[in-house]
C-alpha cells in the first residue's frame, strides 16, 4: 500500500520556524521527485518546493524562496520541509506528493499525502 504521511504542522507565530516532515511507504521513495504544496483557506492548492531524486537539485516558489528549505533522505524514506521566518500569509494545509518526474502544478497526477496544517499567527 503505497502511502505518505505528512507530520511537524502546528501553530506557530509570526518570524517562526516548523520543520515539516512526509515519511513515504509502499513505493520506491529514490525513484519519485518530491514535491510540498500548500491550499490556504479560499484558495487553490499552490506549489512550494520541490526535490530530484537524488537530492542534487531543488526548486522553490518566488513567495518562499530564501526561507524554506526541502530536503529528502531516502535511507529514511522521508522529505522534508523547513519553514523560516513564517509568515501569516504561509497558512494552509502542506501536502507532499511524490511524480515519477517534476511537475508543479497541483492538477498533474501524483501520489497525495493526506495533508498537515500549519497556522502563522501575526
Amino acid at each position: 500500500q503505497v502511502q505518505l504521511v505528512e507530520s511537524g504542522g502546528g501553530l506557530v507565530q509570526a518570524g517562526g520556524s516548523l520543520r515539516l516532515s512526509c515519511a513515504a511507504s509502499g513505493l520506491t521513495f529514490s525513484s519519485y521527485y518530491m514535491s510540498w504544496f500548500r491550499q490556504a483557506p479560499g484558495k487553490e492548492r499552490e506549489f512550494v518546493a520541490g526535490i530530484s531524486w537524488s537530492g542534487e537539485n531543488m526548486r522553490s516558489a518566488d513567495s518562499v524562496k530564501g526561507r524554506f528549505t526541502i530536503s529528502r533522505d531516502n535511507a529514511k524514506n522521508t522529505v522534508y520541509l523547513q519553514m523560516n521566518s513564517l509568515k501569516a500569509e504561509d497558512t494552509a494545509v502542506y501536502y507532499c506528493r511524490a511524480d515519477l518526474r517534476f511537475a508543479s502544478s497541483a492538477t498533474t497526477a501524483g501520489i497525495w499525502g493526506q495533508g498537515t496544517r500549519v497556522t502563522v499567527s501575526s
